[in-house]
C-alpha cells in the first residue's frame, strides 16, 4: 500500500465521519426532547429580569 492510496482512504474516512457526526447533530437538535429547551432559550431575549432565576454562589 502507497502513501497516495493512504491518504485518499484517510481523507474518504475523514469525510465519511463527518457526515455522520453532522447528521447526528442534526438529529439532535430537532429531536423532540430538546425543543421545550431551545424553545425556551429562544424567548430569552424576551424575557424580563425578574423571570430570569440565576443561581448565584
Amino acid at each position: 500500500m502507497d502513501f497516495d492510496s493512504m491518504f485518499l482512504d484517510a481523507r474518504s474516512l475523514y469525510t465519511v465521519l463527518s457526515f455522520l457526526t453532522f447528521i447526528g447533530i442534526v438529529f439532535w437538535a430537532y429531536s423532540a426532547r430538546r425543543s421545550e429547551d431551545f424553545e425556551a432559550a429562544a424567548n430569552l431575549p424576551f424575557a424580563d429580569e425578574k423571570d430570569i432565576q440565576v443561581s448565584e454562589k
